[in-house]
């Protein structure tokens, strides 16, 4: 078994490796906050300028602010495509930290649950050293009293 020195290591090592991933995880976390924000934005921002178009369009407009309306349109419905795929991968960024932490975690717990069993282990020997001692003690005791000096 490991060294109670080697599993304190390993147990910091861990928990510091297992706190870089959990921030590692609040930062991809707010980017993809961030990026489904700008996406609903974008969305609601077409929204809003369809409908403009809509009321123009009632209103009667030329066909030049007509095919103005419908190629900025376009170009928002792009915006918002790739903002949609922004939001996608940072969505899989956040599912790989969240796997990373997640491994970090498991293997700073498999390293406490080792130090625990030593303790455990080292507790049940320091008992039975100590029962051994008593033991002994008793036998001498009995000793001494049936062969008196």
């Amino acid at each position: 078994m490991a060294t109670r020195s080697a599993l304190d290591t390993l147990i910091e090592l861990a928990n510091k490796e297992a706190d870089e991933a959990a921030k590692r995880l609040g930062e991809v976390l707010r980017s993809h906050e961030e990026a489904k924000q700008k996406f609903d934005l974008l969305q609601q921002y077409r929204d809003d300028y369809a409908q403009r178009c809509q009321n123009s369009l009632a209103n009667g407009i030329s066909t030049t602010h007509f095919n103005n309306y419908r190629v900025f349109m376009q170009k928002l419905d792009h915006a918002i495509s790739g903002q949609q795929t922004v939001v996608s991968h940072a969505g899989q960024r956040v599912e790989q930290a969240r796997a990373n932490w997640q491994v970090c975690e498991q293997k700073k717990m498999s390293f406490v649950t080792l130090s625990d069993r030593a303790n455990k282990e080292e507790a049940r020997r320091e008992l039975w050293r100590d029962q051994k001692q008593n033991d002994e003690h008793a036998a001498r005791s009995v000793s001494h009293k049936r062969n008196p000096s």
